[in-house]
């Protein structure tokens, strides 16, 4: 019997490895596509804006046709359209299963994800990633005729090396599948994650490098007597996760009452509107990656420009999420948080003696924080950011900011976003 299970051991690792080699390709194959899309998408931008009057149309029909086809190819599958880590959570809760249909979801993602976000809709490329890792870890379970657990396994461990592949970040997709995915710590899951995370990181540096997404220079620590302010900046982190997510769940209840508007067509007028917002300025469309560049370098723009940025893309991201089509929601709301951190700290910047703490500082922690108070996963937030940016120095400041995000965010009732999105998933076999 002892044999028995050892030899069944063995085997998960057999399978886990180069499947974790495979999620970790894929993973860097789809940033590298993002990123030449997001190139193309600035040339054709520029292009525009030489055309005078109408070039405003170009942005306008590039998005809504992204869109539109982006939501048509999410259709075709069943759980394709949104963000997919609800599905790899309810996988693992037994409250759906990976279909016979699964691997269809690859190319779904992939394609469906890097046209909707390459045209600019308010998106993220985590989900799309964290998806196709599980479906890939599910199936190499079930095609290697491992056991029902033991494919289980393979699912959640996988999902959390597709949020390694996503942000270079293994231990954070580690406290991912612990703290978001199955909220259990198992020795077997944790090894059999870590194993993935790390193999996951380590073939998509052959594709997208090995750098930290966001390298900052050092940040100045803030003095132990400012820690006070990041419980206060935490909190209201807090709050606006909360108004995020009734935002994001009222939007798709709004789009859910519109019957009679075919769902293509519901998309298509989406994405024209966030078109008109990147006609008006590229930076308020698009997953967010460079706008959070470049305020963690210290290039923030006036009080009102970066309260208006707040609040466009405050609104964009719900409403491209509610186009139904693949995209997810971890990055943008990482951008979110930088404008508020960088807004915070404006505001505050005349009242901090001899400039204590500098933006880098409240940038960083707004990143943690908003995370934490939107997806309700403190120490994961804490831990990706840190390794997205390398400010480990900072790790007090984030701790404090999200603990006041994620106990604001419960106590004015606001569930955390995947459960609730869990709850209104079709039901697919």
């Amino acid at each position: 019997m002892t044999a028995g299970r050892v030899r069944a051991g063995s085997r998960v690792y057999l399978v886990l490895v180069p499947a974790s080699c495979l999620v970790g390709l894929v993973g860097g194959a789809f940033r590298w596509s993002l990123e030449r899309a997001d190139r193309l998408r600035v040339a054709v931008l520029e292009a525009a804006s030489g055309f005078g009057g109408p070039g405003w149309l170009i942005p306008v029909a590039l998005a809504a046709v992204g869109a539109a086809v982006a939501c048509a190819i999410a259709q075709r599958v069943p759980h394709a359209a949104g963000s997919g880590i609800q599905h790899v959570e309810a996988v693992w809760r037994g409250e759906a299963g990976t279909g016979s249909r699964s691997l269809w979801l690859l190319p779904a993602k992939f394609f469906g994800g890097l046209i909707a976000m390459g045209s600019g809709l308010v998106l993220g490329r985590e989900g799309p990633i964290v998806h196709m890792g599980a479906v890939i870890g599910s199936e190499a379970g079930r095609r290697t005729r491992l056991g029902a657990q033991d494919a289980r396994l393979l699912h959640a461990a996988l999902g959390g090396a597709g949020l390694a592949a996503a942000f270079t970040a293994p231990l954070g997709g580690l406290l991912f599948v612990c703290e978001e995915v199955t909220r259990t710590i198992r020795p077997r899951l944790v090894l059999l994650t870590l194993v993935g995370t790390a193999t996951a990181v380590a073939c998509s540096g052959f594709v997208v490098g090995d750098a930290p997404v966001f390298p900052v220079s050092a940040v100045p620590v803030p003095p132990v007597w400012l820690l006070p302010v990041f419980l206060l900046f935490g909190a209201v982190a807090g709050a606006l996760g909360a108004a995020y997510n009734g935002l994001v769940v009222g939007m798709l209840r709004v789009c859910d009452r519109l019957t009679r508007v075919p769902l293509v067509v519901r998309a298509a007028a989406i994405g024209a509107v966030i078109g008109l917002l990147m006609a008006s300025g590229p930076l308020l469309a698009g997953g967010g990656d460079p706008l959070s560049e470049r305020l963690l370098v210290g290039e923030s723009p006036a009080l009102t420009v970066l309260a208006v940025y707040i609040a466009v893309r405050f609104v964009a991201g719900p409403l491209s999420y509610a186009a139904a089509t693949p995209g997810g929601l971890f990055a943008p709301l990482l951008a979110l948080g930088a404008l508020w951190g960088t807004f915070a700290h404006a505001v505050a910047a005349p009242l901090l003696p001899d400039q204590s703490a500098g933006p880098g500082a409240f940038v960083v922690a707004g990143m943690a924080a908003l995370f934490a108070g939107v997806v309700r996963a403190p120490v994961t937030g804490v831990v990706l950011v840190v390794e997205m940016t390398g400010t480990l120095p900072l790790l007090i400041p984030l701790l404090i900011a999200c603990f006041a995000a994620t106990l604001t965010a419960d106590r004015l009732g606001s569930e955390p976003i995947y459960d609730t999105l869990r709850r209104r998933m079709p039901a697919h076999p």
